[in-house]
């Protein structure tokens, strides 16, 4: 996998890998930490922040990466196919990133490219993938000028709401 020797403005290199049952406690605390100190939600106990916890489930369906440096897990991202209950947005032909978060603490480490670099290399050694697709919230800039600064393209014509909310998500797509 992607991500060793992936040096960040803060130092070590960043590992990418797979999840394994150990990590999953820390993915949890990394994931809610970092939506709710974002401000995407206002309350841990929401039902998605809850739905996000339960790291064993949803690695047991997809897959979940992480991040790690000088052995720390800094951050996380799940990754879908087309048809898989946790994309939203893929197309047969691409990968989709979901949760890609990084620990609050070191944010704008590289932590977070490392991540999207590993879930690229995938995709392009992945037959039938042509590209690789996320969503993200309208006022997440700093996950916009990261996807933007990796090649991604906003693709409006794919914005969706919520079901059942009025929270509009824009979808960004990285052709190979």
């Amino acid at each position: 996998m992607a991500g060793d020797g992936a040096h960040g403005p803060s130092g070590p290199a960043v590992v990418v890998r797979d999840a394994v049952p150990a990590d999953y406690g820390e993915i949890a605390r990394i994931t809610v930490e970092a939506y709710l100190e974002a401000g995407h939600f206002d309350d841990a106990d929401a039902p998605y922040v809850r739905h996000m916890r339960k790291v064993a489930e949803r690695h047991a369906r997809t897959d979940v990466w992480v991040a790690e440096r000088e052995g720390r897990i800094v951050g996380s991202l799940t990754l879908a196919r087309h048809g898989n209950e946790y994309a939203d947005v893929a197309r047969a032909n691409e990968l989709e990133v979901r949760m890609l978060v990084v620990d609050p603490a070191i944010q704008r480490s590289g932590a977070g490219r490392a991540l999207v670099d590993a879930v690229v290399e995938r995709a392009r050694a992945t037959p039938g993938i042509t590209a690789v697709s996320l969503t993200t919230g309208t006022d997440w800039h700093a996950a916009h000028a990261l996807y933007r600064s990796a090649g991604f393209r906003r693709a409006p014509e794919r914005d969706w709401l919520v079901p059942g909310t009025d929270i509009l998500l824009h979808v960004y797509v990285l052709g190979l």
